[in-house]
């Protein structure tokens, strides 16, 4: 098969969790004997910050506008999919004119639905707009649950799939290093995860003086008043996460508010984390028993003193049973299985369509 996919990053993991997530699934999809080309918008913030300039599973080119697209015409119609994603600039225009030149089935890949469905309700058209979506073959997104009915019945989608995002496990596993940290934090910063990151990490740090914390992600304001025990790292490369997960006692997950209340939307840090085996602490949304059984492979927390008493005990098995987990149904070569799986019945559905027509 051949895959083009129009995403936000693949070059650059700085500010945005897509091109770990692409990362993942794109070379386990190659290493299925798929051929894959990676069209990303050439912006300059990436562009300085560039952590996998020559992927070894795709050809990667850049683009700078969606004239420009032009270029590669021949290509996308001939390709067996195309797939855009979220947050790619001028979104629309790039939807409109992939379905305009595809001739193979074209995909809508969203690693953050509910914060779309949230842009679409204010009437916020960033990159997808309701009219451009019943033309996408597929909706696939990171969020399951009720949201794939809703994207099907309210917007017209063809089809709407769950297709979460994942992890590498060979590049993400347990690590044999020293602890560094009691709880560790990895995310970039988002105004509305602010409020749970201050309740179950900065509170916490203050609580607990002697216990050491960490908090790796870009964008932070200067005016957050970080605790002494905090370390701050500003940006960490992929290739250091797992590094950083084996060097914390227990790692923290927090989920955006649009991503609470739709459910069903496991981040691919819960991944990264559970295949490094370290012990998760999470806020509590819909659907995440789902991913990993709580008290068993996952602590939830809703204050502070929930993530003390986590620190204050011991993790057991914990970190264990996450990463069984995470084996057992979230690694990149079953999403890759999936992503194929799909692709290839809405090939036979098309066909089928066409020969109904003809006959």
């Amino acid at each position: 098969m051949k895959l083009i996919v129009l995403g936000l990053s693949l070059s650059s993991s700085w500010g945005n969790g897509h091109a770990t997530t692409f990362r993942a699934l794109l070379s386990a999809f190659a290493a299925r004997g798929h051929e894959v080309l990676f069209l990303e918008r050439d912006v300059p913030w990436y562009a300085s910050n560039r952590d996998l300039p020559d992927p070894d599973f795709c050809r990667l080119a850049y683009y700078s506008s969606v004239a420009h697209l032009d270029r590669w015409a021949e290509e996308i119609a001939a390709a067996d999919a195309v797939m855009v994603g979220s947050y790619v600039p001028d979104g629309v225009a790039v939807g409109d004119w992939v379905q305009a030149t595809a001739l193979g089935v074209t995909c809508f890949y969203d690693i953050d639905t509910p914060v779309t469905l949230a842009k679409l309700a204010r009437g916020d058209h960033e990159y997808l707009s309701p009219e451009v979506i019943p033309g996408y073959d597929i909706y696939f997104s990171f969020t399951g649950g009720p949201t794939l009915i809703r994207l099907e019945r309210e917007y017209g989608s063809p089809q709407a799939r769950a297709l979460y995002c994942s992890v590498d496990t060979g590049r993400y596993h347990p690590i044999d290093v020293p602890k560094r940290w009691d709880l560790s934090y990895l995310g970039t910063y988002s105004p509305d995860r602010q409020p749970t990151l201050e309740h179950l990490l900065l509170e916490p740090a203050r609580r607990c003086p002697d216990r050491r914390f960490v908090v790796a992600g870009p964008q932070y304001p200067d005016d957050i008043d970080w605790p002494a025990n905090v370390e701050r790292i500003e940006h960490l490369p992929p290739a250091d996460h797992p590094a950083f997960y084996a060097a914390s006692r227990f790692t923290l997950n927090v989920t955006r508010a649009d991503m609470i209340a739709a459910g069903w939307s496991p981040s691919v840090r819960l991944f990264e984390a559970g295949a490094c085996g370290t012990p998760i602490i999470s806020d509590r949304w819909p659907g995440i028993e789902e991913v990993f059984a709580p008290g068993e492979a996952i602590v939830l927390a809703d204050t502070a003193a929930d993530v003390i008493a986590a620190l204050d005990a011991e993790a057991g098995s914990m970190g264990e049973a996450a990463r069984a987990a995470v084996l057992a149904g979230h690694s990149a070569a079953i999403r890759a299985a999936q992503l194929e799986h799909d692709l290839e019945a809405r090939q036979h559905d098309r066909a089928d369509a066409t020969r109904k027509v003809m006959a």
